[in-house]
């Protein structure tokens, strides 16, 4: 995904997911497995809207 997505985009789904704050530099590791669940499902989401 890193390759596809811009890190100020990746930033900004942590943010809406609110977890903005466990994240350093690029280091998603302290995220729980169900919050990356949830990241790449905003990440789809955003995806599938900027489509229409």
């Amino acid at each position: 995904m890193a390759k596809y997505m811009s890190d100020a985009l990746k930033y900004e789904l942590a943010q809406e997911m609110g977890a903005a704050d466990r994240i350093q530099g690029n280091d998603y590791g302290n995220l729980t497995s169900r919050e990356c669940g949830n990241f790449v499902k905003l990440a789809i989401q955003r995806a599938e809207r900027s489509m229409l």
